[in-house]
């Protein structure tokens, strides 16, 4: 495997020891990266930049270290945690869609990557372990908002399969080897630098065909969005707060909002002109879950909110999205 290392000259670690950031060069992982280094920590990403972007990290010398290789890959990859104070799992396969055809991509790119992460984190005695899960491992519940206490958890995608499995063995890892676990269930995350998802889906297909805009499923579909820099506030805080052995942690907003008013505010972006094509039937596809809207109680009882609701949120990313692709109404 071709390893390129980048190091951004070395100096001495941060007293309290670096952190390890998988994923680190994403939409969420470099957030959480740049904010880290506000923080005065030393940083040690480790990311393939299949999806993430070297771009999205700053320079920070002596602070910043990258290593591009695949997670997975044990002789590549485990030094980065010698000495590490902490390890942030955010590496997956991004797009869910994807794994309903490629069958092994969530298993290798979510449980066995997880369990090679926390293999490393083990052996590299790290106390504490931060874990990017999903709310789709509640499947398609019938309480919403959604606790985290909810049952039964029935995955409904590979993807969702995997996150759920990969939770499994965080919790084992933090029961047999005393690592202090996070595990964070996302709403849709959206933000700058993001590469898949609703929004982009819907500005790519108006750049093919700015007359129609082909909308999956029957539009009434309506799920929770959040910001990245509302998901790494939260995950941040519930690391400083929160103390059992396993601290599961929703993150989303107290609302939601359907694809036919995404669509519309994207087609208005754009000038409003596009008639809005539905596909039909209350999944966008096969695995989707239609209804998403998680408690958020159990975090706000930390002292974190979200700055902005889910409409707010998308309003600002199709602001963004247009800017840098020079759409104006």
């Amino acid at each position: 495997m071709l390893l390129c290392r980048v190091w951004i000259r070395m100096t001495t670690e941060h007293r309290d020891g670096p952190v390890v950031v998988t994923g680190g060069a994403g939409a969420v992982g470099s957030v959480l990266t740049r904010t880290l280094l506000s923080r005065d920590a030393t940083v040690r990403v480790i990311d393939n930049l299949s999806s993430g972007r070297r771009e999205h990290l700053p320079v920070q010398p002596g602070r910043l270290f990258l290593t591009v290789a695949d997670v997975r890959d044990a002789e590549a990859t485990a030094h980065e945690y010698d000495g590490a104070r902490e390890v942030w799992h955010l590496a997956a396969n991004t797009d869910i869609r994807r794994g309903t055809s490629n069958r092994r991509i969530d298993l290798e790119l979510g449980t066995l990557a997880t369990f090679e992460v926390l293999e490393r984190a083990r052996q590299a005695d790290v106390p504490k372990f931060f874990f990017a899960s999903s709310s789709v491992v509640y499947g398609w519940p019938k309480v919403l908002p959604t606790p985290e206490d909810y049952a039964p958890l029935e995955p409904e995608s590979l993807y969702a399969a995997s996150k759920l499995a990969a939770e499994g063995f965080c919790s084992a890892y933090a029961h047999l080897y005393g690592m202090r676990m996070f595990i964070f269930r996302f709403a849709n995350i959206i933000g700058p630098g993001m590469t898949h998802g609703i929004l982009y889906d819907f500005f790519d297909k108006l750049r093919r065909d700015p007359s129609r805009l082909e909308v999956l499923g029957d539009g009434r579909q309506s799920k929770s969005y959040l910001r990245t820099e509302d998901c790494v506030d939260g995950m941040l805080l519930a690391g400083e707060r929160a103390n059992e052995a396993v601290n599961v942690y929703n993150l989303g907003s107290r609302d939601h909002i359907s694809a036919r008013e995404i669509a519309e505010k994207v087609i208005a972006a754009h000038g409003g002109h596009a008639r809005i094509e539905y596909t039909g039937g209350v999944r966008g596809w096969s695995g989707d879950v239609p209804v998403q809207l998680l408690a958020i109680d159990r975090i706000e009882k930390l002292g974190w909110k979200p700055r902005w609701s889910s409409a707010e949120a998308i309003d600002r990313t199709i602001s963004e999205i247009a800017a840098a692709r020079g759409i104006r109404p």
